[in-house]
């Protein structure tokens, strides 16, 4: 590994002082008290943040100054820590400590995808060109999944980190929320028309490969156990989707089983089949890793409304369930009201998308149906899927402030 360069050391700590003094002041205390309610199943004072994974280049890219690339790397967590707080005034809890995980990587098919970005700078979308067009007669490029954990390469990751600012920040080794995707790299290997078309064309199949990498990811859960890479799933630890662990459930010291621990899983790609497909094709092979799971987080874009009554609410273990605006999303406020699952809202995200201000009245409408929707459930707001915000901080922190003045006029616990 590279030499941590003098420049770059005093950059990393600078870094890490500020993430420890937002870790230690009052409002963080406050912010925390706010997922301890939801943890505890407390209906008091949502959470609201503005999230900014598609567009790091705006807020997180320009202030990189260190020189190496293994320093960039710190730099750039270190500064992703805090964007929420330092620059949004959102609801993101900080750390104490510096948060890594383990080097590893889980492949469900034996085959990588091949797509085409659009030639422009920080492309968004992209073109997947199918590696198969016939499943049944091509079903051997799917076998052989894989999966690995590199632990010399996560060791030497987090003595660079402590090398370089340990003694202000605790390095500190995490376990994120489990994932089981199947469907998202299955529709990059073959593209969305092809899958859909092998629901009726190759039914068969398509349940041969669900299966096939359903079991790479069993076999991955038992290698975790067996050894003995684990680690407890609580408090600031990621769960999948740009959430976090907080919960009361779950052990906080040591573990030993998958089912002590979070996981998420989503079908994005199946949200515009009928839920007796959904029912047919991807639930029978969702449920085998939900078993798996101590808490489950549900859902990305998809439609949940749908598939509540006779699939998601058969999980007992669900305690984050993701709605996104193609949902009835009173009829999900329904379902969830009074239980101890999180209406986990993704709002719409084109008003502080579109250019020109902000139409404060048109958000504030919109957002007083999500409120309304959500009252009487344990609420989390994260906007979600935000493109740009044209470089302007100050947009984004009037969002999280009319978002929080919503919360206080229309949302009832």
């Amino acid at each position: 590994m590279e030499s941590l360069l003098e420049k770059d050391r005093v950059r990393l700590r600078e870094l890490a002082v500020k993430q420890l003094e937002f870790a230690n002041c009052e409002k963080n205390n406050i912010i925390l008290k706010k997922w301890n309610a939801l943890a505890q199943g407390r209906r008091e004072t949502p959470t609201v943040r503005l999230l900014f994974s598609n567009f790091v280049n705006e807020v997180i890219t320009p202030r990189l100054q260190c020189e190496g690339s293994e320093a960039r790397k710190l730099e750039h967590k270190l500064l992703w820590t805090m964007v929420g707080r330092e620059l949004f005034d959102d609801d993101t809890p900080i750390s104490p400590t510096f948060d890594m995980q383990y080097v590893s990587r889980v492949n469900p098919f034996g085959a990588e995808p091949q797509v085409s970005l659009a030639k422009i700078d920080d492309p968004k979308g992209y073109h997947i060109e199918p590696i198969l067009e016939d499943l049944e007669e091509e079903m051997d490029k799917l076998r052989g999944g894989s999966f690995s954990v590199d632990t010399e390469a996560t060791r030497q990751n987090m003595e660079f980190a402590q090398e370089a600012f340990g003694d202000i920040l605790s390095v500190r080794l995490v376990q994120p929320s489990l994932t089981g995707g199947i469907t998202n790299p299955l529709v990059r290997l073959m593209s969305m028309e092809n899958y859909y078309l092998s629901m009726y064309d190759a039914p068969e199949a398509l349940h041969e490969v669900m299966d096939m990498a359903t079991r790479v990811y069993e076999e991955y859960y038992d290698y975790l156990e067996r050894e003995k890479l684990l680690l407890p799933t609580f408090d600031f630890t990621p769960v999948a989707q740009e959430s976090f662990a907080f919960n009361s459930e779950l052990p906080r010291d040591h573990v030993e089983k998958t089912t002590q621990c979070w996981g998420f899983l989503e079908s994005q790609e199946t949200t515009a089949v009928s839920p007796d497909m959904y029912g047919e094709f991807v639930y029978p092979y969702q449920d085998r890793l939900v078993k798996r799971y101590g808490l489950l987080s549900y859902g990305c874009c998809e439609r949940v409304d749908a598939l509540w009554e006779d699939y998601l609410s058969k999980w007992k273990n669900l305690r984050k369930l993701s709605v996104s605006p193609f949902n009835n999303e009173p009829q999900v406020g329904e379902y969830l009201r009074g239980s101890n699952v999180i209406y986990y809202s993704k709002p719409r995200a084109e008003f502080v998308t579109r250019r020109g201000s902000m139409d404060e009245d048109a958000l504030r409408a919109n957002f007083k149906m999500v409120c309304e929707s959500a009252s009487g459930c344990l609420f989390e707001v994260a906007q979600r899927e935000v493109g740009t915000i044209y470089g302007d901080v100050e947009r984004g922190r009037r969002y999280v402030q009319i978002l929080r003045e919503c919360i206080e006029e229309y949302w009832k616990p």
